[in-house]
């Protein structure tokens, strides 16, 4: 038997034994995003998808029927004033047990740099700003919080410099690959920052691994099919190993991460960085309990 069936064989298994989770997915309306609602759909997972456009949604519920996703939400990450957009109506197909923060540009794509309506990187605005800003609106307060966040990062994270002097490459020739492996440093950096401040939520991060899709590309040598399930295990499982909180992982195995994302003090900055391009703050919540009236299942 191949790794892959034996892991995606260990996430079934683990997935099994799980209770209904309701599941909102950015990015999803095709790659590793759709191929995670249809894992976790396929479990009975309530899954809502999200796509750029109404056609890429109706395109998206089609893919993954059946069974049907339970909703898709429509809306560009490419502003802040579109994230908040998404926010909006995620917050109105909530509240939500597990949001996958799929959504990404890659670096092929970006042979220059491209600049949004806010004057910002794209591949920033899109890697980076938007999960943080949807972090901080999307029912960050009391018990309709999601209980477990997942962010998607890249192996290149580790390839990254570790600074916030030009995130928006104003200053510096471009480079689509060191802005990509840059947005992912990020990525982790935001993980385990939300990770501290909010300890009663499970939160971690996923390199899926250089796999064949549109972003990877048709070269990518690494198994497709492996691409999705561990950020779907993170969102719903119930085996020990998915539901522990500050983690990062690979093929459902921990890894080590760049040292720079592990530094509070450069999370803090970071948190800072994103809070005054948009204008939210990352709330600072009391811990929930874990039993009792406060609490909910996990």
């Amino acid at each position: 038997m191949t790794s892959c069936s034996l892991l995606v064989r260990a996430y079934a298994g683990s997935a099994e034994g799980s209770r209904v989770a309701r599941v909102f997915i950015t990015g999803s309306s095709d790659g590793l995003g759709l191929m995670a609602g249809r894992l976790l759909a396929g479990q009975g997972h309530a899954v809502v998808l999200h796509a750029r456009s109404r056609t890429r949604a109706e395109d998206a519920q089609a893919a993954l029927a059946p069974p049907e996703a339970a909703g898709v939400v429509v809306g560009d990450l490419s502003s802040v004033a579109g994230i908040r957009q998404v926010a909006e109506q995620a917050d109105a197909a909530g509240p939500f047990d597990a949001v996958i923060h799929n959504a990404g540009v890659g670096h092929r794509d970006q042979p220059h740099r491209v600049t949004t309506e806010d004057g910002l990187s794209l591949v920033f605005t899109v890697n980076v700003l938007a999960p943080y800003v949807l972090t901080a609106l999307m029912r960050p307060t009391g018990l309709e919080r999601p209980a477990r966040l997942v962010y998607l990062s890249s192996g290149l994270h580790r390839d990254a410099e570790a600074s916030l002097a030009d995130a928006q490459w104003e200053r510096r020739p471009w480079n689509g690959f060191q802005a990509y492996s840059e947005s992912k440093l990020l990525d982790v950096a935001l993980t385990f920052a939300v990770a501290r401040r909010w300890p009663d939520v499970r939160v971690n991060g996923v390199e899926p691994g250089w796999v064949p899709t549109k972003m990877g590309g048709p070269a990518a040598p690494d198994d497709l099919s492996l691409g999705s399930v561990t950020q779907a295990w993170l969102a719903v499982s119930d085996d020990p190993a998915a539901t522990g909180t500050g983690g990062y992982f690979f093929h459902q195995r921990p890894q080590e991460t760049h040292p720079a994302a592990r530094d509070v003090a450069f999370q803090d900055e970071l948190l800072g960085y994103c809070a005054g391009l948009a204008g939210v703050e990352l709330p600072r919540v009391p811990v929930r309990g874990r039993s009792g009236s406060e609490g909910r299942p996990r």
